[in-house]
């Protein structure tokens, strides 16, 4: 089953943010890493399942971007009924646990 991937408007700032924190722009190396990123979110379209849950909310999962000390973690959860996938945020893995929704 293909699933679609739905960006909040939330993940689309987090997105815009670290595209200008790594400087995406001006740096060859920043826009690979960032087109990985982008990759990692679309990926999900056909294994929403494979991410473990995230400790703070088991109604969310989480898939990690990138290698030490620069992982993000894809925040989203499964919708069965509209076979979708709904990214809520993106954000740096070191941050402190994200809140309850």
């Amino acid at each position: 089953m293909v699933y679609q991937v739905k960006i909040t408007d939330r993940a689309l700032r987090d997105l815009a943010f670290i595209y200008r924190r790594i400087e995406a722009e001006t740096s060859s190396q920043a826009l690979r890493w960032f087109n990985g990123l982008e990759k990692a979110i679309t990926s999900l379209e056909e294994y929403p399942y494979r991410a473990p849950v995230t400790p703070e909310d088991s109604s969310v999962r989480h898939l990690l971007y990138g290698k030490k000390p620069r992982v993000y973690r894809i925040i989203y959860e499964v919708e069965e009924e509209t076979a979708s996938v709904n990214v809520l945020h993106i954000r740096p893995s070191a941050r402190d646990k994200m809140p309850k929704r």
